[in-house]
């Protein structure tokens, strides 16, 4: 239905409403090794980044020494929240039956939490095993490097610039504009606030939605947009 070759799907925060739960958890965290900060603003300032690179980025601008187990604690921790609590973001599987396009996750889960995720919401199947994590690659891969968003599109043999992004994130959104491919932001999960939509358009984003079932036409309406045929 669109004259992209391949629609690349990031999973936390654009199929998955995970992104809340995960601030709740590292807030929690972080506040009690003696870096207090909300749920609110853990969303808005680290969505899309990794524990270990939160960790990092607190401990530069804080001086606090982070210890390492907080690193296997906070995995325990929001791999047992998102088992019991997770949940697929409104209009998604109707998004997905609308789409002919072929399409893959490319994420910075892991690739045992993707499973996991993508099993309690009834998503695996509309991906067809093409569900690539970040991690895989290795530690130093992740976004907001443009690594994984190469490799999703190397697995179809599809050219980047043919190829569009669902993204939540500044960071998510930085890879992909770096891999050289177009990108659709998504501010329709828990995690959103109010600058959202401008962060992502800055970011790179030709267009923001907030509710998943606009999806379609919008892939439809950019494709038409630059003419690519």
């Amino acid at each position: 239905m669109s004259g992209f070759d391949l629609i690349i799907f990031d999973c936390d925060g654009v199929l998955v409403d995970s992104e809340i739960i995960a601030a709740q958890v590292e807030s929690r965290l972080l506040t009690d090794a003696g870096y207090p900060i909300s749920t609110e603003e853990m969303g808005e300032r680290f969505s899309g980044m990794t524990w270990k690179n939160i960790l990092l980025a607190v401990e530069r601008e804080a001086s606090i020494p982070l210890s390492a187990s907080l690193l296997e604690k906070s995995e325990k921790l929001l791999d047992a929240r998102l088992e019991r609590d997770v949940k697929i973001i409104d209009g998604v599987k109707m998004a997905l039956s609308r789409l002919t396009t072929p399409r893959c996750i490319c994420s910075n889960s892991s690739s045992e939490r993707l499973d996991m995720m993508l099993t309690k919401v009834g998503l695996k199947p509309y991906f067809d095993g093409h569900i690539y994590s970040a991690k895989d690659l290795g530690a130093d891969r992740v976004k907001p490097k443009p690594d994984i968003f190469l490799h999703g599109a190397q697995q179809f043999n599809v050219s980047p610039d043919r190829v569009i992004v669902i993204e939540d994130s500044v960071h998510g959104i930085t890879g992909a504009r770096a891999a050289g491919m177009r990108v659709i932001g998504f501010t329709g999960a828990s995690h959103t606030y109010p600058s959202h939509a401008d962060r992502l358009t800055d970011a790179g984003a030709e267009t923001v939605i907030s509710r998943m079932q606009d999806l379609p036409a919008t892939i439809q309406a950019l494709s038409e947009w630059v003419g690519v045929a």
